[in-house]
């Protein structure tokens, strides 16, 4: 459901997305549950308590009122995942990140977007051809969402700063990465759009990465992998782009190179050839738009209290190994309402971890 988020609301919403253990999922839970930011705020303590941590830190309205003037004074903006100018693509992810900080053309958020990633030590062919690409999709009439990195995202935004680009950050908004890419960043923020999940003035560490590619996956759709080793993070996207119902492309290189054993592999399990801006053309091919997922947003569910039996039942159920929270529903034995209340309070404790795709596991 779409709202206006009065200054206040603006700074709960922050609040609770940046409190400790509060993720996507968990954050979509407790809106769901209690309909309103503040009103999950009030109720964290005890939801934490519950789940067997007293003392959970809650982001503070300082903290928050300091993070919005932090992105004020670099001329960026923080848009909530319930407004009306969130990324319509990324509002259909399951669940949305719950805010994103945008700097620059922040239309360019709802284009038609395409994004092309992959190796950072890429050969020159790579990063001559993912240049073209861009070029040749942003006269089209695409924008090009990539992460700024060096190699195949570099160039890809360069091919298509004319017409378009989004670079999203693991970082914060003003975390230049690697460093000679300054330029770059000035020139996006200038023609394009720099989006990120974290705070300002945020330096990337490696956790941080994955969420970055879910957004870049989540912007577009369709993912272009140019180059890529195994266990490369370009194949991260990919698997998550395939996830999202995302296009995936690949571009098929030589045996002889390792950079190309990535992109082979995903051709090998069904990604499609991409030879040119024909083949990722005709893949969107009647591609409709995203549409959110319906959800119960701003009117608190019917209050559902686990009892220390199912928590304790529920906690025992889970492993290291990420397990369906339909398969923990049927295994707890219990109505499915009263065992995602239990997840989350144990979300909270530090004790569950609520990931996408309705999988969870133990932190």
């Amino acid at each position: 459901m779409i709202r206006k988020l009065s200054h206040a609301e603006r700074r709960d919403w922050l609040r609770l997305s940046r409190t400790d253990n509060v993720g996507a999922v968990t954050f979509n839970e407790l809106i769901v549950r209690f309909g309103e930011a503040s009103l999950a705020l009030a109720a964290l303590p005890d939801l934490a308590r519950r789940g067997g941590r007293p003392g959970l830190r809650v982001a503070s309205e300082a903290e928050a009122e300091h993070e919005l003037a932090d992105g004020a004074a670099l001329g960026a903006r923080l848009i909530a995942s319930c407004e009306a100018d969130f990324p319509q693509a990324l509002a259909a992810l399951d669940p949305p990140p719950p805010v994103i900080w945008a700097r620059g053309d922040t239309k360019l958020l709802d284009r038609r977007n395409v994004a092309i990633v992959g190796a950072r030590v890429a050969s020159a062919a790579g990063q001559r051809f993912a240049r073209g690409l861009a070029a040749e999709l942003g006269a089209s009439g695409h924008v090009i969402v990539s992460g700024m990195a060096r190699g195949i995202d570099a160039a890809a935004h360069e091919g298509a700063l004319p017409t378009g680009t989004v670079a999203v950050l693991a970082g914060g908004v003003d975390d230049i990465y690697p460093p000679e890419h300054r330029g770059l960043y000035e020139r996006i923020v200038e023609t394009g759009c720099v989006v990120c999940e974290n705070e300002p003035g945020r330096t990337a560490v490696a956790r941080d990465f994955p969420r970055r590619n879910r957004i870049i996956a989540g912007l577009s759709r369709a993912v272009v992998v140019v180059e890529a080793e195994f266990r490369s993070g370009s194949l991260i996207t990919a698997r998550l782009a395939n996830e999202q119902g995302r296009e995936v492309l690949a571009v098929p290189g030589s045996p002889l190179d390792p950079r190309a054993k990535g992109t082979n592999d995903l051709i090998r399990q069904g990604a499609a050839i991409c030879e040119g801006a024909d083949d990722v053309l005709r893949a969107l091919e009647g591609l409709d738009g995203f549409r959110e997922p319906e959800r119960s947003r701003f009117g608190p569910a019917p209050c559902v209290e686990p009892d220390d039996g199912l928590r304790d039942r529920v906690a025992d159920l889970l492993s290291p190994t990420p397990v369906s929270r339909d398969e923990l529903v049927r295994a707890a034995g219990a109505p499915a309402p009263l065992v995602f209340a239990a997840l989350t309070e144990l979300a909270l404790a530090g004790r569950a971890e609520l990931l996408p795709g309705g999988m969870v596991a133990t932190s």
